[in-house]
């Protein structure tokens, strides 16, 4: 494997491990610098959740822009730089503000996923882009692997010790690349930024105007809503419905993402090649459906690590979904479609975290018409049977074009 590509797999994986590393302490350190209940700790982990993702969803097409116009390399670079900062001051908020802050620099700045998408998309002839844009997802997958695992452990050495351990990751990692990574963006396919389509929704409403990718988006988000469920409530959910503490409950997304790395770096090549990108993606939609049916409604804490490798199975759709699309734009517009993605997937954490964690708390608290911590998992559900309904009509639709 190139040192470049590795660097760029790495550079997900820390990102998605900043992310773990966080979940199993933040119900603790939400009540540490603002008290109240779990159920009103989790109203204010949707709520910073979503700064994060408002960030990102407004900066995402700025920063594939000027990818697409000044490279990879300056863009990932930076973004390593200020993320390892914003580590440090989520290590040394003492209040609830200091904590909306840092979501807020961290959101504007989470770029590494979107451009290290391009950077595969540079280096990849488009019948491969498919399976590279999987390394992407098995590397956060990898990220969801270890972050939770040492998130858990650190949390025994308190609430701040994963915030420094992501900036020692984040830093460390910046160095790497400055040696390793080279730019692959040539000036023949450099092209001028432009503030229309830096615009989030002119970003995407562009996009859509290409045949086909309008239900596409649409799909895709709706996917990103459902799966957001996991950061958003599982935390709350495992502490409510079966007491587990954070040791378990980053096993249990360790578990997780264990069984989607091997699904996004390995299964989905065997998945795509029997029953091709439209295939896999109805695969993964049936089983996200089933998936978030028995978590909602299994009553056992067993059973429901018994299905969390289960639902990873679902993690097809995303490079499946990426790889159709890729194929719809030019070559000198792949920043700008990952740009697009990621304002999509942001919109989505945007608006997930506080419907999933409205929707627990609501179900959770002392006086809830009708007690049921699952709640959220039910609502993931019903979102993933409208998007295999939208993506069957595309495809019939597509069919009867062709008649």
């Amino acid at each position: 494997m190139r040192p470049a590509v590795l660097f760029i797999m790495i550079t997900v994986m820390v990102d998605a491990m900043g992310i773990g590393l966080m979940i199993p302490v933040m119900p603790d350190l939400i009540r540490e610098v603002n008290g109240g209940d779990l159920s009103q700790a989790a109203l204010w982990g949707g709520l910073l959740t979503t700064i994060f993702a408002v960030m990102q969803f407004m900066f995402a097409p700025v920063i594939g822009g000027l990818s697409d116009r000044f490279g990879r390399r300056p863009v990932i670079l930076t973004s390593l730089v200020v993320m390892a900062a914003d580590y440090v001051v989520m290590a040394l908020a003492g209040s609830i503000w200091l904590l909306l802050l840092g979501r807020i620099v961290g959101g504007i700045t989470s770029a590494t996923q979107s451009t290290a998408s391009a950077f595969m998309a540079d280096i990849s002839k488009p019948a491969e882009r498919t399976k590279n844009f999987g390394m992407i997802g098995a590397s956060f997958g990898m990220g969801f692997v270890l972050g939770p695992v040492l998130g858990g452990f650190l949390a025994e050495y308190g609430t701040r010790a994963p915030f420094w351990a992501a900036a020692f990751l984040a830093a460390s990692n910046t160095i790497f690349g400055f040696i390793v990574l080279k730019e692959t963006l040539t000036p023949a396919r450099q092209r001028a930024f432009d503030w229309r389509r830096a615009n989030p929704f002119g970003a995407v409403k562009h996009l859509g105007r290409l045949p086909g990718v309008r239900l596409l988006l649409t799909v895709y988000f709706l996917y990103n809503v459902s799966f957001a469920v996991y950061p958003s409530v599982w935390a709350y959910f495992g502490q409510e419905r079966f007491a587990w503490e954070p040791s378990l409950i980053g096993l249990s997304l360790a578990l997780f993402g264990v069984t989607m790395a091997v699904v996004q770096g390995g299964l989905i090549r065997l998945v795509v090649k029997h029953l091709g990108e439209r295939g896999t993606v109805i695969f993964g939609l049936l089983f996200a459906i089933g998936t978030y049916a028995g978590i909602a409604l299994v009553p056992h804490g067993t059973a429901i690590l018994a299905l969390t490798p289960v639902a990873a199975l679902a993690g097809v759709i995303p490079p499946a979904l990426t790889g159709i699309m890729s194929r719809q734009v030019a070559d000198n517009a792949q920043g700008e479609l990952q740009g697009a993605l990621t304002s999509a997937n942001a919109l989505a954490m945007i608006l997930s975290p506080l419907a999933m964690t409205a929707t627990f708390a609501h179900f959770t608290r002392s006086d809830a018409p009708l007690y049921l911590p699952g709640a959220p998992f039910l609502v993931a559900c019903s979102l993933m049977i409208l998007a295999l309904c939208l993506f069957v009509l595309r495809s019939h639709n597509k069919a009867a074009q062709r008649t």
